[in-house]
C-alpha cells in the first residue's frame, strides 16, 4: 500500500510538471497599489501617444503579448534582445515578424514608469506588455477589461524554445486545439483569440500557396470566396515583393470588433487556420454566435485573454523585474 501511495503521488508530481501552464503565482488587480499605485494611468498614456505616431501600435503589441505568452509563458522573454552565444526569442524565424512598433510601445511605457521615483523598476516588463495589450484593444474601438497583475519577467530567453510554440497559418483544427490545449485554453478560447485576426496584416508569402498553388486538382483553395481570391491575387502578384502587407480583416482592418467572424462565414478568412474554424463542423457554432453578436465574443475574448495572462506566470523565486526589457 505505502509502495502505491509513493508510485501515485510521484505519478501527479510528474503530471504537473509536464502541465506548463499550472502556476503558484498570485495575480491580483491591485498588485501595484502600494508600490505604483498610478502603473495602468501612466501606461495608459504612453500607449496612446505611441498610438498616435502609428496604428501599426495596435496589431504589433497585441501579437507581441500572444507570441510572449505562447512561448515559456508570459514573462517578457519575447523583449529580450539576442547576446553574446545566445540567440533569444525574438530572433527566432517565427517572430522575425513581428512589428517593431511592439517593443517599442513597451519601451516607451517603461521609460515612463521609471521616470516616476515611486515607479522605478517596480513594474515588470510582463505586466507592462499585459497592460498595453488591453490598452491597445480598447483604443481600437474592443472592449476595456480588468487586467490581473504580478508577474515577474523571466530569467532565460532562448531562440529554440519557440519551435513548435506557435500557431501556423495552415493548422487545422485539431492541430489549434492541441496547440492551444497545451496552454490551458479551450476550443472557445481559441476560437475567441483568433478573433485578434480582425486587426493587424499578413505578408502574401504567408498565404501564397491557398491562391496559387493548394493542390493539383485545385490550385485556389475552394473553401476561398472566389471573389476574395480574386483580389488577393491582384494584391500578391507571383513574386511580389515579400514586404507586401495585406490586411486580415478586408472589412473593418482597423476597428477591433466581430467582423473577422462574418468574414469567415463569407469565405473571407485569410489563413486556413482562419477559415478552418467555420468549415470545421465542430467550431462553426462558436464561430456563428460570435458572428451575430458581438457582445458574447467581447465577453469571451475578454475571458480568453484574462486566461491567457496566466499561462506559466513567474514568481520573484524564478523570475525577476528587469531594469531594462531588451536585457536579461
Amino acid at each position: 500500500m505505502g509502495r502505491f501511495n509513493l508510485i501515485l503521488v510521484f505519478s501527479l508530481s510528474l503530471n504537473l510538471c509536464l502541465i506548463p501552464y499550472l502556476t503558484l503565482a498570485q495575480l491580483s488587480t491591485n498588485h501595484y497599489a502600494k508600490t505604483c499605485p498610478n502603473v495602468e494611468s501612466i501606461v495608459r498614456t504612453a500607449v496612446q501617444n505611441k498610438f498616435k505616431q502609428t496604428f501599426v501600435t495596435v496589431p504589433a503589441t497585441l501579437r507581441l503579448f500572444f507570441h510572449d505568452c505562447f512561448v515559456q509563458g508570459c514573462d517578457a522573454s519575447v523583449l529580450v534582445a539576442s547576446s553574446g552565444n545566445n540567440q533569444a526569442e525574438k530572433d527566432h524565424s517565427d517572430n522575425l515578424s513581428l512589428a517593431g512598433d511592439g517593443f517599442d510601445t513597451v519601451i516607451k511605457a517603461k521609460a515612463a514608469l521609471d521616470a516616476v521615483p515611486q515607479c522605478k523598476n517596480k513594474v515588470s516588463c510582463a505586466d507592462i506588455l499585459a497592460l498595453a495589450t488591453r490598452d491597445v484593444i480598447n483604443l481600437a474601438g474592443g472592449p476595456r477589461y480588468t487586467v490581473e497583475l504580478g508577474r515577474f519577467d523571466g530569467l532565460v530567453s532562448r531562440a529554440s524554445d519557440v519551435n513548435g510554440r506557435l500557431p501556423l497559418p495552415s493548422f487545422n483544427l485539431n492541430q489549434l486545439n492541441s496547440l492551444f490545449a497545451a496552454n490551458g485554453l479551450t476550443q472557445t478560447d481559441m476560437i475567441a483569440l483568433s478573433g485578434a485576426h480582425t486587426l493587424g496584416f499578413s505578408h502574401c508569402s504567408r498565404f501564397s500557396n491557398r491562391i496559387y498553388n493548394f493542390n493539383k486538382q485545385s490550385p485556389v483553395d475552394p473553401t476561398l470566396n472566389k471573389v476574395y481570391a480574386s483580389q488577393l491575387q491582384q494584391m500578391c502578384p507571383r513574386n511580389v515583393d515579400p514586404r507586401i502587407a495585406i490586411d486580415m480583416d478586408p472589412t473593418t482592418p482597423r476597428t477591433f470588433d466581430n467582423a473577422y467572424y462574418q468574414n469567415l462565414r463569407q469565405g473571407k478568412g485569410l489563413f486556413t487556420s482562419d477559415q478552418i474554424l467555420f468549415t470545421d463542423t465542430r467550431s462553426r457554432a462558436t464561430v456563428n454566435s460570435f458572428a451575430s453578436n458581438a457582445n458574447v465574443f467581447n465577453n469571451n475574448f475578454i475571458n480568453a485573454i484574462t486566461k491567457l495572462g496566466r499561462v506559466g506566470v513567474k514568481t520573484a523565486r524564478n523570475g525577476k523585474i528587469r531594469t531594462d526589457c531588451s536585457v536579461l
